[in-house]
């Protein structure tokens, strides 16, 4: 795996654990950002996009478990390893229960942890592998064949322009990921339209007619206020 590309996120309110996995982390060549409370994590992870998160369970302001939970009904499906001093089972149990991806109770050594984000980074990293060499994007009863240019919604082939194939195949590359008018722009049309972002809107407005039972309530692609698009993954 190549790590220079891999962001991690620790949120923790103390300054020498947030800089000694800091230290340890950049060792590893991965890059790394901090948040030293709760809403700071959420927003963090909305705003930077990290690839993992290192959660400590005892936050100001939303504690590890609500930040988790948030995120998830969110439809923010990043990595979580959740962090705690607490030995209690019931907190264990419950931070899986939610949506954390692993667990780990201080102290623990720096060692420790860069070998569970390996991990857990190799384990996510293998499944969205395996779908790239099946040639298959899925989201619940949306399937694409980015090769084949074929997409199918509850079994029933779809019919799409260029652009339109094009941007769905990039949304479902990215699902879950707060993608701006800008991104979007640039990755699809190579700034083709630069400046001019009504065009996201268009395409997006005419994918959703496709792909949406409802377009005022859309399930695959929600308008982010102010930034853009997120392609919320459906599961089946």
């Amino acid at each position: 795996m190549n790590t220079t590309t891999k962001k991690i996120l620790i949120v923790d309110d103390e300054q020498p654990i947030r800089t000694l996995l800091e230290y340890n982390l950049k060792q590893e060549r991965y890059e790394t950002i901090s948040a030293a409370d709760g809403e700071e994590a959420v927003h963090k992870t909305e705003s930077e996009q990290p690839d993992l998160i290192l959660l400590d369970l005892m936050l100001p302001k939303m504690d590890g478990i609500d930040v988790c939970r948030t995120l998830r009904q969110r439809g923010i499906e990043t990595p979580i390893i959740m962090l705690t001093a607490k030995g209690d089972e019931l907190d264990k149990v419950l931070g899986l229960e939610i949506g954390a991806d692993d667990y780990m109770t201080k102290p623990f050594s720096p060692r420790e942890v860069v070998a569970r984000v390996k991990a857990v980074l190799r384990r996510t990293g293998d499944r969205n592998d395996r779908e790239e060499e099946n040639g298959l994007l899925q989201s619940g009863p949306l399937t694409v064949h980015p090769e084949q240019y074929i997409a199918y919604l509850n079994k029933e082939e779809l019919e799409f322009t260029p652009k339109e194939f094009e941007l769905l195949v990039y949304f479902m590359q990215n699902k879950n990921r707060v993608l701006s008018r800008d991104q979007l722009l640039s990755a699809v049309w190579n700034y083709d339209f630069a400046g001019d972002t009504r065009i996201v809107d268009v395409h997006v407005s005419h994918l959703r007619e496709k792909i949406e039972e409802n377009t005022k309530k859309p399930l695959f692609i929600k308008t982010v206020r102010g930034i853009g698009y997120k392609f919320e993954e459906q599961k089946m």
